[in-house]
């Protein structure tokens, strides 16, 4: 009981919700308080009455009225304006948040709540193996009231699935991907973790690139952007020198984890498995919805580069095998009944040879020879293992062949027009004087893609069976990897054709060679990179829109999408905003200065674009990886 002491002329009653676990309601408490107390002592006083065994190191109080964090625990009731009225909460700062990241896929994790935006993007990317993570903020999702419910719920089935990570210890255990005491590293081409990290990193789902939606699919998530859709999309940008709490953000909430700024610095294929790709995949995404213009040749080259990417994911091998020589087949026998003498069932390092598939078709061959000019001529093909044979027809498969190309260490090159329709492989085939040359043409992409396939596995010396093959003859179902506006253009076998030609530049790219050239593709379009927003600029009575790129201020009329003026950043003498009337000035070299309001978001959000992208040029590979934040805040902050 409360003695007469306690009820003084100077202490009051104070209401404090406490939140003991995730989506608990709460208890309140009633706490009979002084204003010169200070909130660490109220918060000891606090765990006191509430008497249960818990770990209350994560919880700080909330005062929802004001919207902010008490954090500042030596500050007192007084000095922070908490009075008796003051509804309070106790709660923990590290709350669970559904982060859809660029692959479409969405990840729950528990994020900092009271730090600010910049500060748990950085915990987020440390978290997910994503370095530089100041170029990464996060987006609420953009409201389309148009949708029917019952199309929103089919435009999101494609990507339901939640990824949970769970923090113990300051390892993110499910998925094994961070460390304090390590940083990764990847092979620079198939960007699977290097042997000496691959035991504290396991694989990651985040360095997968997600497989094409169908295209019935992918037209359900497609909608036109005019630049005032794109301007009220990127109004959506959190403050990141403000709490999640303090942007009316709640627990188990969706936010969009994007590339922000698109100045992407020091891209390194050794540390960067997970940048890249996710990188890789915010540009292919940009690219099917139409959020960035294209050429009809570039919609082509990304397609090519897709699918090339596809089917080298789909065909990755595992990990624990990236780095063997191949197995010698009589000491994998001999491994093998040593296994099965000992009762152990192993890995079966063999191939099943009543297992391995086949090839017959009736193809074209055409040896070249010096003076001669014949033509291709027609023969029954067979293949098997990693030889193929050829018959003078079907009938006489049963004899023996006139020849047998043994494809092990060979070259195998594409031979293709698709105009012409002329769909070949050109096979230099190993021999005592040199490499042979053999031309072998095939009737329709169906059948080219098959025996290419296992041409290319035979040249490793790998048959049919091994289980590759399935993903290298990937057939390519072209309306996947073009935006449904160029789908409904073309019909598939058109599609296919010129996709398949383009394919051929591109083909010997590697995993991550291909997923670099894609977003350096990205970078050299002409709206790479341009934000906008619906401003007003100072004497002017119509609202116009502006375009933040990395290096320069665009300014657009609204009516006909074509630029008026550009303003590059190194002109810039300074900036500054009036935070009263909610104006942005800028001044530029030979005394150019230009003004605006914004309409379509709070000028903060342009103030920040501009700060961020001064900061990110400050940038430089002598530094250490230790982000500045004080200098981004200095550079982006505002007075509220």
């Amino acid at each position: 009981m409360a003695t007469a002491a306690d009820y003084g002329h100077n202490s009051w009653e104070l209401s404090i919700q406490v939140d003991q676990r995730e989506g608990d309601e709460g208890m309140k408490f009633k706490l009979r308080v002084k204003g010169d107390l200070h909130i660490g002592g109220l918060m000891l006083k606090l765990v006191e009455k509430i008497k249960a065994p818990q770990d209350w190191s994560d919880h700080a109080i909330w005062w929802e009225k004001k919207s902010c964090w008490l954090l500042k625990t030596h500050w007192t009731l007084d000095k922070y304006g908490v009075q008796a009225d003051a509804d309070l909460r106790y709660t923990p700062q590290h709350k669970p948040l559904c982060i859809q990241l660029p692959n479409m896929k969405t990840v729950r994790l528990p994020v900092s709540f009271s730090c600010v935006v910049f500060k748990a993007v950085a915990e987020i990317c440390k978290a997910l193996n994503i370095r530089r993570s100041e170029e990464l903020s996060l987006l609420k999702p953009p409201d389309d009231p148009k949708k029917k419910k019952k199309k929103d719920k089919g435009t999101e089935s494609a990507f339901d699935d939640i990824l949970n990570m769970d923090m113990a210890g300051g390892i993110y255990c499910s998925l094994g991907l961070y460390s304090k005491t390590m940083t990764p590293t990847y092979d620079p081409d198939s960007g699977s973790p290097a042997s000496s990290t691959s035991l504290w990193f396991g694989e990651n789902p985040l360095m997968a690139c997600q497989p094409n939606l169908p295209p019935e699919e992918l037209a359900k998530l497609f909608k036109p952007l005019t630049l005032e859709d794109k301007a009220a999309i990127n109004a959506g940008w959190l403050d990141s020198s403000r709490s999640l709490m303090e942007q009316g953000i709640q627990e188990n909430d969706r936010l969009l984890l994007r590339f922000k700024y698109h100045s992407f610095f020091d891209l390194n294929p050794k540390y960067d498995a997970v940048r890249i790709t996710q990188l890789y995949e915010q540009a292919r995404w940009a690219i099917l919805l139409e959020e960035i213009d294209c050429t009809e040749e570039e919609m082509l080259m990304f397609a090519s580069l897709q699918y090339h990417i596809c089917k080298l994911t789909l065909s990755t091998e595992p990990l624990t095998n990236s780095n063997e020589p191949d197995i010698d087949e009589v000491e994998a026998a001999l491994s093998n009944l040593e296994f099965t003498l000992e009762g152990r069932n192993p890995d079966k390092i063999l191939e099943d040879i009543t297992d391995i598939p086949k090839l017959e078709d009736t193809l074209k061959l055409f040896r070249p020879k010096r003076l001669t000019l014949k033509p291709y001529k027609e023969y029954w093909f067979v293949f098997r293992d990693t030889t193929i044979s050829y018959y003078k027809n079907k009938e006489s498969a049963n004899k023996e062949p006139i020849e047998q190309l043994h494809l092990r260490g060979c070259e195998v090159i594409p031979d293709v027009n698709v105009t012409e329709k002329k769909f070949g492989l050109k096979l230099l085939l190993p021999a005592a004087d040199g490499m042979n040359e053999v031309y072998i043409r095939y009737d329709n992409e169906t059948q080219y893609a098959k025996w290419k396939a296992a041409c290319i596995l035979a040249s490793k010396g790998k048959t049919m069976a091994y289980s590759s093959y399935r993903t290298e003859r990937l057939l390519l179902n072209a309306e996947c990897f073009v935006s449904p506006r160029y789908a409904k253009k073309y019909k598939t076998k058109q599609l296919t054709t010129r996709i398949l030609e383009a394919l051929h530049n591109i083909s010997q790219l590697s995993l991550m060679e291909a997923k670099m050239r894609f977003i350096q593709a990205w970078q050299s379009l002409p709206e790479f990179g341009i934000k906008y927003y619906i401003v007003r600029f100072r004497g002017s009575k119509k609202d116009e829109l502006l375009g933040i790129s990395y290096n320069k201020l665009i300014r657009i009329d609204m009516s006909t999408g074509l630029p008026v003026t550009t303003w590059r950043f190194s002109n810039m003498k300074q900036w500054n905003v009036n935070w009263e009337i909610k104006q942005v000035t800028i001044d530029f070299d030979q005394s150019v200065s230009i003004a605006f309001s914004c309409q379509s978001c709070d000028c903060k959000v342009v103030h920040e674009y501009i700060g961020g992208y001064i900061f990110l040029s400050t940038r430089s590979k002598d530094q250490n990886e230790t982000l500045r934040e004080e200098l981004f805040h200095k550079l982006t902050g505002g007075q509220d």
